[in-house]
């Protein structure tokens, strides 16, 4: 079975040919109302589970248990991630593994546990299968951290997709995160989850960018599972409690209800970081962004062309604001072509990319993956001849209609066709763009075993083309809309505008979390002035929120949207703050980026991240740490001009007025209009911007005593070879603070000019 055969299993019969109108309407009604009320009803179906265990063959890694009605394969890869497949469910083909799945480890071996069950011992999990099929994950000194009970199938009487189900227990302390950029989260409440790809508000229980991804938190230890399905399903979550007194704790649980693909998945165990770690092992190192993507992004989607632009950034460099890149909008998308290049808009498009690249600034293009279906289209045309467009299970075409008119869609899994269409982003990116952001990236033409993977392949196509022959050669910048497990392997996610209004500074805050701890370290929510106008408030906390994500981006729907300076000189310094802080810290950014790629560790952490096991801090859902070294809590509540913090365990400064906090504690910080409260770790070592230009060290004086350290990538540029990780010790000598570099020949002076602070500031109150 090939990926193309695959792709084309996965589109609708009967939509080709659907012309705009009326029958278009209603087609697209339909198709809406289909994927909010989830699959429609089956005819009659025949139930199975496992059954008992008939026999055993034991091989690398594990080995296959054969039960009455099933088999399970079960392997402990030598990066200690456990797989699980049913029914002969192998770790191969998939579309979120980086390459060929890992070697199995020998020291693992499949041995005979109790009650005719059997077990898989390694050196960082056990893994016990009873004789019914239960699976177990426990710690290698025996606790239990995932029990997944024997799933369960419906195949029909007339054959087609068999749907699965498989319900789990976590121990009653254990909390959930995950399953992608989830507003409600990042800590997952009981409820409905919906594992589908879709535009907020759409779908009762989905998200923009979905992955059957779960990460869990408990006292006895943390685990990351991943279903390897991209079909529809639901996870339904119940949170665990524990028994007073003598009572009996009640298992956290989690149901898993797949509407057909494989039953297989991978378990992951330790620390957090460990567990990211072998993560990123198995489906990918981040992209590293080039160094311009961490700066601010103004995104243009009116339709004023080449004046609009230059007024944008005119305005920007009159106001004291930097600008970064300049992303141009769907007002400028030319229908018959795959990138922002409308020839009436943008006549000469090669000469306004130069001269905003000799100011710095990078223009950024907007592509969807629908092809109009208009004679006189070079795309269109060209797919046509070469066979390159989705077709359905009759051989025909797919076409659905989008805001354009009628639309057909790469067909991105076959690798001939992401040659193809990943050319087009090498051809416009060498002259006149730097980058892409992606939108649109989930059509709903789309069937639904394929839906959740489509944006994941775009941006595979869309990386690969600007890695190839032709290309700039500078490190590819693509952004998603959409995505699943595998994503940061080509680029970062836009979780768009995010929820209106005060609650959507959280969801903005929980969706960065959850992509973080699947994965995604490079990922950020649209900041949009347009409806804001009567809370100006408000946009300036969305701004201060920004600042400290990884991705900045501003929207500007016409000029008179166009930034700040159109609500007031008072909103206009507020946000010239926020942005030149986001500008100071662009070195530490880049550090965190480089550290991302080499481990998997998100840029932005939930408070737990390096000590899961306090309780009080995997309920904290309003702060997160930038790196190690930062501790932000921003504002989300109008009218705030102070808020309390979870400060974790250790001392604390805050960035502002360098007062000193020893946590663990709730502090209450000054929070005025301007800033948000930002607090760095004694004995940080954070690589700032200096007010010459220049990287330059910022140390935070580690408590009396003790002593600290941080790590320093510099950024090589593009085309460089791979940065020298700096490693900085700061201790006290007397009364002063001594940083060395520290290097495999010996104790250096450090490499950048050093400046300390926290040195003699009042200890804050409770």
């Amino acid at each position: 079975m090939n990926g193309r055969d695959l792709v084309r299993s996965w589109f609708p019969v009967g939509v080709a040919g659907v012309a705009t109108g009326l029958r278009a309407v209603r087609a697209a009604w339909r198709s809406r109302r289909a994927d909010a009320t989830g699959p429609a009803s089956r005819g009659p179906v025949r139930a199975r589970v496992p059954g008992t265990v008939r026999e055993v063959e034991p091989g690398p890694g594990g080995g296959v248990i054969r039960f009455g009605r099933s088999e399970l394969r079960v392997l402990v890869a030598v990066n200690g991630a456990v797989f699980w497949g049913w029914d002969g469910a192998g770790p191969e083909p998939s579309y979120a593994l980086a390459g060929p799945c890992p070697e199995p480890d020998p020291r693992a071996e499949l041995e005979p546990d109790t009650e005719g069950g059997w077990r898989v011992v390694a050196e960082r999990v056990t893994v016990a299968v009873s004789r019914h099929g239960t699976v177990e994950v426990l710690t290698p000194g025996g606790v239990t951290l995932r029990r997944d009970l024997p799933p369960r199938w419906w195949e029909p009487a007339d054959g087609g997709a068999v749907r699965w189900m498989q319900r789990s227990e976590v121990p009653a302390d254990a909390r959930f995160f995950g399953l992608g950029g989830r507003a409600t989260g990042p800590r997952l409440r009981d409820g409905v989850h919906r594992l589908w790809n879709a535009v907020p508000g759409e779908v009762t229980g989905a998200s923009p960018v979905t992955m059957p991804v779960q990460l869990v938190v408990a006292d006895a230890g943390t685990h990351l599972v991943f279903h390897d399905n991209p079909w529809d399903g639901t996870v339904t979550l119940r949170e665990g409690e524990e028994g007073a007194g003598s009572g009996h704790d009640r298992a956290g649980t989690s149901e898993l209800r797949m509407e057909g693909g494989p039953a297989r998945g991978w378990v992951m165990v330790g620390t957090p970081a460990r567990v990211l770690l072998a993560w990123a092992s198995l489906t990918g190192a981040p992209a590293l962004p080039p160094a311009w993507a961490f700066g601010h992004h103004q995104v243009q989607e009116g339709s004023g062309g080449e004046d609009e632009v230059r007024r944008a950034v005119t305005d920007h460099r009159e106001h004291g604001l930097p600008l970064d890149a300049v992303h141009l909008g769907a007002g400028h998308l030319d229908a018959r072509r795959v990138f922002t290049v409308d020839q009436e808009r943008l006549p000469k498009l090669p000469v306004l990319a130069d001269e905003l690249r000799r100011e710095g600034i990078r223009l950024v293009s907007v592509v969807a993956p629908a092809v109009a279906a208009l004679p006189g289209g070079g795309v269109y045309e060209e797919g046509t001849r070469r066979d390159a467009f989705v077709r359905d299970g009759s051989g025909e075409v797919v076409h659905a209609v989008d805001r354009r008119g009628e639309a057909v869609f790469p067909d991105l899994a076959d690798a001939r066709v992401r040659t193809w269409w990943g050319g087009w982003y090498a051809e416009r990116t060498a002259r006149d763009f730097a980058g892409v952001w992606h939108t649109l990236d989930s059509p709903a033409a789309v069937g639904r075993e394929a839906h959740n993977v489509y944006g994941l392949c775009l941006a595979r196509a869309a990386y690969e083309g600007l890695r190839g022959d032709g290309a700039s050669g500078e490190r590819p910048f693509v952004l998603s809309r959409s995505g699943w497990a595998g994503q940061q392997r080509y680029g970062g996610i836009w979780s768009g505008e995010g929820a209106a209004g005060w609650p959507g500074l959280r969801a903005s805050l929980a969706t960065v979390l959850g992509l973080g701890l699947c994965g995604v370290p490079f990922s950020g929510v649209d900041v949009a002035r347009s409806g804001n106008e009567r809370l100006p408030e408000l946009y300036v906390r969305r701004l201060q929120l920004g600042a400290y994500l990884p991705l900045l981006r501003t929207q500007a729907g016409a000029p008179a949207e166009g930034g700040p300076w159109e609500c007031g000189a008072e909103v206009l310094e507020h946000a010239r703050v926020a942005l030149l802080e986001r500008r100071r810290l662009l070195p530490y950014f880049m550090t965190l980026a480089h550290l991302a790629g080499r481990t998997g560790t998100p840029v932005v952490r939930p408070v737990w991240w390096a000590a899961p096991e306090e309780r009080a801090l995997r309920d904290c859902e309003d702060a997160f740490l930038l790196g190690d070294a930062l501790l932000v809590a921003p504002v989300l509540e109008p009218g705030a001009d102070r808020r309390a913090v979870r400060l974790p365990r250790g001392r604390w400064y805050d960035t502002a007025t360098e007062r000193v906090y020893e946590g663990p504690a709730r502090v209450s910080a000054d929070a005025p209009p301007g800033r948000i409260p930002v607090f760095a770790r004694a004995g940080a070592v954070i690589a700032v911007r200096g007010e010459d230009g220049g990287t330059e060290l910022e140390v935070w004086a580690p408590a009396p005593g003790r002593s600290g350290g941080g790590l320093v990538v510099p950024d090589t540029g593009d085309g460089g070879a791979e940065p020298e990780i700096e490693r900085y010790s700061v201790t006290w000598s007397g009364p002063r603070v001594v940083v060395r570099r520290e290097a495999e020949d010996g104790v250096r002076e450090p490499s950048w000019p050093v400046r300390v602070r926290g040195l003699g500031r009042p200890v804050g109150q409770m």
